[in-house]
Parts: C-alpha cells; sequence; structure tokens
C-alpha cells in the first residue's frame, strides 16, 4: 500500500510540472518568436516479483514475469521550433525568417546567443540591436545620415543616405542552424545559449544551403497553439486528479486494514 502512495505522488508530482509547462506557454502566447515547449517522461524502475521463464514443474514454466512499477518523473522539455504565423508591422528593423534559421546575437560577455525575435532596433551608434541592447552577430553599422534601409530576402542589407542618390550595401545579415536544437538553453529575453554538444552550427546567408529568407517588416508571432494547449491543460488536470484519487482509496484501504480484529 504505501507503493501505491509514492506512486501516485510522483504522477502528481509530474502533472504539476506539466501544468507549470502549460501554462509558461500560454502566457508567451503573444511573444514574439516564442517557441512552444512540452514535458516528455519516463516511467520509473520496476520491482520484479516474478521472471518470465520460472519453472513452476519439471516441465512447465512461467509463461509472463510480474512486475511492479514505482510511478513516472519528468526527465526533458521539448521545444518545438516550427515556424509561427508572420505578422506585418511595416517597421523595416524588424525582420522574420520565413524558414529554417536563427538570428545571432553577441552578448556582453562575448558569448553568442540565438533567436528567432526579429524585433530590432537601432542604438545610438548606429548599430542594429535586440531590445536589451545586444548587437546583432555579424554587427552592423548605419551611416549616421541613413533616410532608408532596406533588407532583401537574403539578408543583403542596403541604404540610402542623405548625400547619395542609390542605394549602397553596407552588410548582410547571417543565420545559425543548429543539428541539435535539444541543445539550446532558453535564457529569457527571447534568446537561447547552446549548453551541450549542439552537433554542426552551419552558417550561412538566408535563402542558401536550406536557410529560411529575410521578411522585412514582419515578426514571427508564437507557434503556440491555444486550443491544443488547453486540451493538454485538461488532460493534465484530469491525470492530476486521478493520482489524487489513487492516494484518497491508498489511504482508506490502509484505515480499513488497522481496524482489523
Amino acid at each position: 500500500m504505501p507503493r501505491a502512495l509514492f506512486t501516485a505522488a510522483s504522477g502528481m508530482v509530474a502533472q504539476q510540472l506539466n501544468i507549470d509547462n502549460i501554462a509558461h506557454n500560454l502566457a508567451n502566447v503573444n511573444t514574439t518568436g516564442f517557441k512552444r515547449a512540452r514535458l516528455e517522461f519516463q516511467d520509473l524502475l520496476y520491482q520484479r516479483m516474478r521472471i518470465a521463464g520460472t519453472g513452476t514443474s519439471r516441465d512447465t514454466e512461467v509463461p509472463a514475469g510480474l512486475q511492479i512499477g514505482h510511478g513516472t518523473r519528468p526527465v526533458a522539455t521539448e521545444r518545438n521550433f516550427g515556424s509561427g504565423p508572420l505578422q506585418a508591422t511595416e517597421t523595416s528593423t524588424d525582420f522574420a525568417v520565413e524558414g529554417a534559421g536563427l538570428f545571432q546575437v553577441r552578448l556582453p560577455s562575448g558569448e553568442l546567443a540565438y533567436t528567432r525575435s526579429g524585433a530590432f532596433k537601432i542604438d545610438s551608434r548606429g548599430q542594429i540591436v535586440t531590445q536589451d541592447g545586444f548587437p546583432m552577430e555579424p554587427p552592423v553599422v548605419l551611416p549616421t545620415d541613413v533616410t532608408d534601409l532596406a533588407v532583401g530576402a537574403d539578408g543583403t542589407i542596403t541604404v540610402l543616405t542623405a548625400n547619395r542618390t542609390s542605394n549602397v550595401q553596407i552588410g548582410q545579415i547571417q543565420l545559425a542552424n543548429l543539428l541539435n536544437k535539444g541543445a539550446l538553453e532558453p535564457m529569457g529575453r527571447n534568446l537561447y545559449r547552446v549548453t551541450g554538444d549542439p552537433g554542426n552550427v552551419h552558417v550561412g546567408s538566408p535563402g542558401s544551403d536550406g536557410f529560411g529568407t529575410i521578411a522585412q517588416g514582419f515578426l514571427e508571432s508564437s507557434n503556440v497553439r491555444v486550443v491544443e494547449e488547453m486540451i493538454a491543460l485538461i488532460t493534465g488536470q484530469r491525470a492530476y486528479e486521478a493520482s489524487s484519487k489513487v492516494i484518497q482509496t491508498a489511504d482508506r484501504m490502509l484505515e480499513d486494514a488497522n481496524r482489523l480484529r
């Protein structure tokens, strides 16, 4: 009976984390470039009470074994990097990736970070930076007298300045693609850092080598699907309730056993 209590408790803890994850997804339904996540679970160790093939007589044996499990545990967070819908903003420093690829950002520590949020700004030095002031990698610096900024589908950045009548190319956006996206750890601020072994990290121009293209004046919305999250929320709630019922039932059975005379 105590085994049932601990097994059910593990299910309640697991579903609590599941609900926490769903709440996080729903809270970020309007976060630019956010990628929804789901928890993955594993069953725990089994107590082997009888081994399959155990002999019951000289000529017979047990056809199936007997094992009792000890519950479940969450083991990983799987992030869905599928594209979200595009939203038109008509802002020249808003970029969306149509297809595969991540923007690269240089952190103050010198470390590279990655993001799908293309809500960039221009700082006082003319650099294209994130909303927190982290510069795009490779860095792009605009002239002080720029009057128009244009970014092509291939990431080519051209500007029109006050003393010129034609556009001048000043740089190109580079995208990154990781073989193992499970190595990307969310660090907040719409950024990911690499932890563990990411496998091959490919860096290239948009529209080439399997990379998506750049859409200027658009932002990628979150890929959270509210209906799916609500279904998962109901399923998780029912599983939590079922585990709590197991604890109540096991407790009543222990009470009955204690009342035996």
